[in-house]
């Protein structure tokens, strides 16, 4: 590792930026809330869980008829399809 490192040519943000539609936010959720959907993804065979909570909102928001429950259950039933 060297003493010193030129950053000159350095350009602030992140390396990779979001794909359009996309907006990075801080959200606080519960842990209990994260763990269960990093265990859906995990149990389903991996992918990505911020993903998965972002399609539990949009179908709510899409039918707020349906109870939440009944969405997240659909959700992960979609995804596991898709990757098995």
């Amino acid at each position: 590792m060297r003493k010193d490192y030129d950053f000159s040519k350095g350009k602030r943000g992140p390396v990779i930026s979001a794909p359009t539609g996309k907006k990075r936010i801080t959200i606080r959720l519960d842990e209990e809330v994260i763990e269960w959907f990093k265990k859906q993804v995990d149990d389903a065979g991996g992918g990505n869980y911020q993903t998965l909570i972002n399609q539990a909102l949009h179908e709510y928001m899409v039918q707020t008829r349906e109870p939440l429950e009944q969405i997240l259950r659909r959700v992960v039933r979609e995804e596991l399809k898709n990757i098995g």
